[in-house]
């Protein structure tokens, strides 16, 4: 049975282990908070009331996608599409396309940010594989104005950087969940996090400049990992009632 990702995919390598996919979510908690549409996200309230069990309920869905056979990967697209214009009938009018394109290109950018991070530079061709995989989700969704290739992509992601962002109270309320939802310590290592995987207009929107690079937290992490010490350094980062979904990251799926 064809997979919807190859099983020696790059993306395969990104979304099958905690470490990546605890970063993706930190650099995306930070410009989700940022973006024009978050609104849409404050509609059912699922966000703002848990934002923790929000982000482990995307990534339940990344990873059907991308460890599922096509037929299967396809359906939980399709899946996710329904549920969005469920709420969209509900609050009387549609999710901007720009919006959905945003999240989209979020994943491609913090998969890419978040390996380089922890592992090593990806090569251009690795990248273009990893824009291939999110760009079949977006087509299955039915979204238009894709981007058609890597170079498209880039020039869209400066675009939208630029032009649909910015401060507000969402921006304000998000953070002040986080900090509640995690903890102060937590809190801290979250907004460190941020600061090395964020592009620079995220981190001056959101004043994350004042927290500078002084901490090395990637090179810290990564030595702790060499150590022996991945295991517990994981279930340190979020709340002890996420033990085992967080373990459970590091398993891959089969197809």
């Amino acid at each position: 049975m064809k997979s919807f990702v190859h099983p020696d995919s790059i993306v395969r390598r990104i979304w099958g282990r905690a470490d990546t996919i605890l970063f993706i979510f930190a650099g995306a908690a930070a410009e989700f908070s940022l973006n024009k549409a978050v609104d849409w996200l404050y509609y059912t309230g699922r966000l703002p009331a848990d934002p923790i069990g929000r982000l482990f309920s995307t990534v339940v869905y990344a990873r059907r996608i991308v460890f599922s056979s096509e037929a299967d990967a396809i359906k939980a697209i399709r899946e996710i599409a329904s549920i969005h214009k469920a709420v969209e009938t509900r609050r009387g009018y549609a999710i901007p396309d720009e919006a959905y394109l945003d999240v989209l290109f979020m994943l491609i950018d913090y998969s890419i940010r978040s390996f380089e991070l922890l592992e090593r530079r990806l090569t251009l061709a690795e990248k273009e594989e990893i824009f291939d995989v999110f760009y079949h989700v977006g087509f299955y969704m039915g979204l238009s104005g894709l981007p058609i290739n890597w170079i498209h992509y880039e020039r869209m992601r400066a675009r939208y950087l630029q032009r649909n962002l910015e401060y507000g109270e969402y921006t304000r309320h998000l953070y002040g969940r986080y900090r509640k939802s995690l903890g102060s310590a937590r809190f801290f290592l979250l907004v460190h996090a941020q600061v090395w995987l964020v592009p620079v207009s995220v981190r001056g929107l959101l004043t994350l400049a004042r927290w500078h690079k002084w901490v090395p937290l990637p090179a810290l992490y990564k030595g702790l990992c060499r150590l022996g010490l991945g295991r517990p350094l994981k279930l340190l980062l979020l709340p002890s009632e996420y033990a085992d979904r967080i373990l459970a990251l590091d398993r891959l799926p089969s197809a």
